[in-house]
């Protein structure tokens, strides 16, 4: 999700925002220290305008910070 949003030029709180959620759960969906159901990666989908699938692609390249 991190390198989508990197991409996109947004930031934690804008991607939350965007979701509905608060900017602490995208940094713990980020860091591997939350968990996120169906929904959520629907919803991370659409706030990033990729499709689900794209945010389980381990081949994409990362993107730098």
């Amino acid at each position: 999700m991190r390198r989508y949003r990197l991409a996109a030029g947004l930031s934690q709180e804008a991607v939350a925002e965007r979701m509905g959620v608060d900017r602490a759960y995208i940094s713990g969906i980020e860091r591997g220290r939350q968990n996120a159901t169906l929904l959520t990666i629907w919803q991370a989908s659409q706030a990033l305008g990729v499709r689900p699938v794209d945010l389980f692609d381990e081949n994409v390249p990362k993107v730098k910070a």
